[in-house]
């Protein structure tokens, strides 16, 4: 694991198994995330055979880059 940031196996299985977002990543693959330090903890993964295979794992303070806002549900959509 990414020990030089201190990224966990837990955190990212955390992450992984109850992320506060999951998210489209690029082509086929999805990102699991969630909040953690001040930052985002995200882990890319494809699913395999039911499973979930992790590519890569980081953690980064640009939480309003890829974090993605529900959309509010008392708004008017057109």
């Amino acid at each position: 694991m990414a020990k030089e940031k201190g990224i966990t196996r837990q955190e990212v299985e955390a992450v992984l198994t109850n992320p506060e977002q999951v998210v489209a990543g690029d082509l086929e693959t999805r990102v699991a995330q969630s909040r953690v330090r001040h930052g985002l903890l995200r882990v890319p993964f494809v699913e395999l055979e039911g499973a979930r295979k992790v590519l890569t794992v980081y953690w980064t303070s640009k939480v309003a880059k890829y974090w993605q806002e529900e959309p509010d549900a008392n708004s008017i959509r057109s």
